[in-house]
Parts: C-alpha cells; sequence; structure tokens
C-alpha cells in the first residue's frame, strides 16, 4: 500500500451539514476500497489564487491516508460526478507527515 495526500476544494456557498456530508462519504470511499484513513484536516474557507468556476473561495478539506489503485480509481470514479466539488488533487508520497498542519489556527 502507498500513502497519499488529497485535498478537496468544495463550493464556497455550501451549508455545514453539506460540507459533514462532503467529508464522510470521502471517508466511506476510502475505507470502503480497501484503504485506511489516517487523518481528516478542515482547512476552512480560503481565497481562490484565480477564479475557478466564477468561484473566488473555496473550502479545503485534506485528506491523508494509505490505499492502492483500486482505491485511487473509486475516489476518482466518485469525485468527477461530485457537483459540489470544484477542484481535487491527489499526490502520492514515500512517507506521511502526520505531524505537521500548515493551515492549523493558532489560539
Amino acid at each position: 500500500m502507498a500513502f497519499y495526500e488529497n485535498t478537496i476544494i468544495a463550493k464556497q456557498d455550501l451549508a455545514e451539514k453539506e460540507l459533514n456530508t462532503i467529508k464522510e462519504k470521502y471517508n466511506e470511499i476510502i475505507n470502503n476500497s480497501s484503504g485506511k484513513v489516517v487523518k481528516i484536516e478542515e482547512w476552512g474557507l480560503l481565497n481562490l489564487s484565480s477564479k475557478i468556476k466564477n468561484y473566488k473561495k473555496g473550502f479545503y478539506i485534506h485528506y491523508k491516508f494509505e490505499g492502492n489503485g483500486k482505491t485511487l480509481n473509486e475516489f476518482q470514479k466518485k469525485i468527477k460526478i461530485d457537483t459540489a466539488v470544484i477542484r481535487h488533487l491527489i499526490v502520492k508520497y514515500k512517507k506521511l507527515d502526520t505531524e505537521k498542519e500548515y493551515f492549523k489556527k493558532n489560539k
């Protein structure tokens, strides 16, 4: 199994309930397709560097998980038809860094 990080950018006008639904939906997809979610980070509503589909902001949800080809295929198949997701990016790693949270808000 390989390690992956996936960042999803959801539409800015979604309600809190819809964001939680998206988060749980992709968590279940990863876990049900022979993968294992290590960590989920919610980065919140951030500005986009350029407009994407007429949106200036988006909600960022970041997954760190273990998986294989089946996991990636299932994930990409579901995310392509999801209208609430503007963009996503999957990056493969040899080792996951679960300690650092780059967008964590300090209190």
